[in-house]
């Protein structure tokens, strides 16, 4: 196989045992036609060196890439959706396909999106919308372009089905997508065994969850043992997950649906939905069409971040005490706030001068947001380095002004840019920031649905990357 000699094959969900996954069979697709290939991503992992052939034989007929797991696994989860508890989850329309090593030694998952059904499929047809796909792999690129943990969209392909859709016109164009990331080990896989040890007494397999997610995500834990290694674990867990969050809120991104399964141990974003982008900073906006009484909108995901960290520290109860799980989760406000001044931060350009003016910063430049109609990108697009030169250019310059501006304008004039680069770049010489509001979404499908063009949606890819190459903010998984 033409796999890079840094492809590593390392396929360590099995030694969890088969409670935790069912044998899955890929669906059979009438049309296989590549639509994206992120190569950038696979040099992570060593698969940019697939041919056509091999690309299309791994990531859309599902053989096994060499030496990886022998049949895909849909992965065993419950979880709270929309505050509601349902046991009735798992891998519904994907599953894992292959576990690898990338460069850093880290262990990444691929996971697949619209591969057909499932035991967990509840009366689905497993499949993805070519749209759904589209827009998966737009908010890929613009999270980490933006510096959030997300995963990364590595393959789609248009796979020739019709599909009937009760949100979008039907029939629709279908697709199947391949993603890289950190983990698929979700709140939801805890909570299952947790459910099952209410009912069976299963703490045997909870602590085997608990042990392998140590051994894999957090190594420098192997060292603890009993409650302390169940706290210092949740402890992980809330920080990375205090860290999604204020990555999310700085990069104006609303989740959309962010139940216990869709959130990682490993604090990653994944799996884009009804996600949307806020134009400008509002806390009541809400980027799924059917959450109705607004629980996950846009200001709200802190507070929900940390109500899904409590589901977690419950399904622990079994391997350690309440009282020791309470102290990771009190500590998540201030490890959110922490987190907020430092991606403000970032996104500003500037360096840090010290944590109680960083605090004050990030709460005048959210403070200013709130108070004004600017363009939530366009805000850190014309500040970023403190340019001075660039504000003055803006077309929004009138909408600087006020109380809350001045607050802001004083302490960012105490900061200096992170870098040369944060204010030379070229990027900023331009008319504007790179966006990913829905229209844009929409008119970029528009041209695929009517034309069959795809120009939009790579001229876009294209413009996420420069607009992330001069932020310098991308991270790794």
């Amino acid at each position: 196989m033409p796999v890079a000699k840094t492809h590593v094959p390392d396929p360590r969900v099995l030694s969890l045992g088969d409670a935790f996954y069912d044998v899955a069979v890929p669906a059979r697709f009438p049309r296989r036609e590549l639509r994206y290939r992120n190569d950038r991503a696979a040099a992570d992992v060593g698969l940019e060196t697939l041919g056509p052939e091999e690309w299309e034989a791994h990531f859309a007929r599902f053989e096994p890439l060499p030496g990886n797991l022998p049949s895909p696994l849909a992965l065993r989860y419950h979880g709270h959706q929309f505050g509601v508890y349902n046991p009735e989850l798992g891998d519904g329309r994907g599953f894992l396909f292959a576990q690898v090593r990338d460069d850093n030694g880290r262990l990444l998952d691929l996971g697949t999106k619209g591969t057909g059904t499932t035991p967990w499929s509840r009366r689905g047809d497993g499949r993805l919308t070519l749209k759904g796909g589209v827009r998966e792999i737009l908010a890929t690129e613009m999270l980490e372009a933006l510096g959030v943990k997300t995963s990364r969209t590595l393959s789609l392909f248009e796979t020739g089905e019709q599909l009937w859709r009760g949100d979008e016109p039907s029939p629709t164009r279908s697709s199947v997508l391949v993603r890289l990331g950190h983990s698929h080990v979700r709140f939801g896989t805890f909570q299952r065994l947790a459910h099952a040890n209410a009912r069976k007494g299963d703490v045997e397999a909870l602590r085997r969850l608990l042990d392998y997610s140590v051994e894999i995500y957090f190594p420098d834990l192997k060292a603890t043992e009993g409650d302390e290694r169940v706290v210092r674990f949740l402890d992980r867990v809330v920080s990375a997950s205090a860290r999604l969050c204020a990555e999310w809120m700085t990069a104006g991104f609303c989740h959309g649906v962010l139940n216990t399964d869709n959130m990682t141990i490993t604090g990653d974003s994944f799996d884009y939905g009804p996600y949307r982008f806020v134009p400008t900073f509002d806390p009541d906006f809400v980027a799924a069409y059917f959450d109705e009484s607004g629980l996950y909108r846009f200001g709200a995901q802190p507070k929900t971040v940390h109500w899904n960290l409590g589901r977690l520290a419950e399904a622990l109860r079994p391997l350690a005490p309440t009282a020791a799980l309470g102290a990771p989760l009190a500590s998540y406000e201030d490890r959110y706030d922490e987190a907020l001044a430092d991606r403000t931060l970032e996104r500003l350009g500037v360096g840090s001068r010290d944590p109680d003016t960083d605090g004050a910063l990030a709460r005048a430049a959210f403070a200013f947001l709130d108070s004004s109609a600017i363009g939530f990108e366009r805000f850190f697009f014309d500040l970023h380095g403190a340019s001075e030169s660039r504000l003055s250019r803006s077309p929004a310059r009138d909408l600087y002004d006020g109380p809350r501006w001045t607050d802001l304008a004083d302490l960012l004039a105490l900061y200096a840019p992170r870098t040369s680069r944060d204010v030379d770049h070229p990027y900023f010489s331009g008319d504007g920031p790179t966006t990913l509001l829905i229209d844009e979404i929409e008119s970029i499908w528009s041209a695929i649905a009517a034309r069959d063009d795809f120009a939009p949606l790579e001229e876009k890819v294209r413009r996420i990357r420069e607009a992330g190459d001069a932020l310098g903010l991308r991270r790794g998984l």
